[in-house]
């Protein structure tokens, strides 16, 4: 399993997934745009916009390799230079309030340099699926981790329960004391062991990537056609905003792709195309926007 494969099986993915979306949409398509990143690699940077659902949305691959600054070296708690990098990663911002924004992220990424007789390799692979409901709908909760459990217990009995909590304590706002969303799963550094091959790992993270698109449109479309108010759209741009503060404060692929001299416009096509910050806003007592808020914490048992 070489790195130029697992390149070549998250391109394909990509393409998948960017087929799926259109299909879905049945309006916008995908632009594209070819980069190359100073200092070694590129990607395909895809994004969606101004559809009759998808409002903005990205899906990202790229592949790059060179010299870590020494920042990320602390961060990652490695010594060496050289490093290799290549993945996929998702953000989809619908214009409906009811449809809920999804993250999905599969990776791999190895140190080269280390590959020799005395140093055992530094290689791992990361991702995951998240979902943030501008309003939480239990039912689609439930359907999503659902789907996400299938996939893990394809590979590990206890693959889900670890990244589900993995993912309520990663996808966590501190400064606002509540969860992105309703979580989903993340993993990082998932190498093989006694219980697992590097051949299975890689299985996973392609299985991972293609949960994203049959659970994502099947949300989309339970809830596309509902009828919505300006006041729930209002309180759309205002989940948008604490997506926003995650992403640019604590998300570490956007930490790492800005230190690795990343390309800006694709490192932050997380970023919603409108977004507000009313001042000291608070939802009704008794509304759905306080019913959301009630379920925005770490623990929730959805399957």
């Amino acid at each position: 399993m070489s790195r130029e494969e697992i390149a070549a099986d998250y391109q394909q993915i990509q393409d998948e997934i960017c087929a799926a979306l259109e299909a879905a949409d049945g309006s916008a398509r995908f632009e594209q745009e070819i980069w190359e990143r100073e200092g070694g690699g590129g990607g395909r940077t895809r994004v969606i916009q101004n559809g009759k659902i998808f409002e903005k949305g990205g899906v990202n691959f790229s592949a790059v390799h060179g010299q870590l600054p020494d920042t990320v070296k602390r961060a990652l708690k490695v010594e060496q230079d050289d490093f290799f990098a290549t993945g996929v990663s998702i953000v989809i911002h619908p214009n409906h309030p009811l449809v809920p924004i999804i993250h999905m992220n599969i990776r791999y990424f190895e140190m080269p340099s280390s590959f020799n007789s005395s140093t055992p390799p530094v290689r791992w692979f990361g991702g995951g699926i998240d979902l943030t409901p501008h309003y939480v709908i239990e039912d689609d909760a439930r359907f999503f981790h659902q789907q996400l459990k299938n996939t893990c217990d394809m590979f590990h009995a206890d693959f889900y329960h670890r990244f589900k909590v993995w993912a309520d304590d990663y996808f966590f706002i501190k400064h606002r004391a509540e969860t992105r969303g309703i979580g989903g799963i993340f993993y990082d550094r998932l190498t093989a062991t006694d219980d697992i091959s590097w051949q299975q790992v890689f299985e996973f993270s392609k299985a991972v990537g293609r949960t994203f698109a049959p659970t994502y449109i099947e949300l989309v479309n339970r809830n596309r056609d509902k009828i919505y108010t300006e006041a729930q759209q209002l309180w759309q741009y205002q989940r948008r905003s604490r997506y926003a503060e995650f992403n640019l404060v604590y998300d570490a692929g956007t930490k790492f792709g800005l230190e690795t001299n990343g390309r800006i416009e694709s490192i932050l096509m997380s970023l919603p195309p409108t977004a507000k910050w009313l001042y000291n806003y608070e939802p009704q007592a008794g509304s759905e926007e306080e019913k959301t808020l009630s379920l925005l914490k770490k623990g929730i048992n959805w399957v």
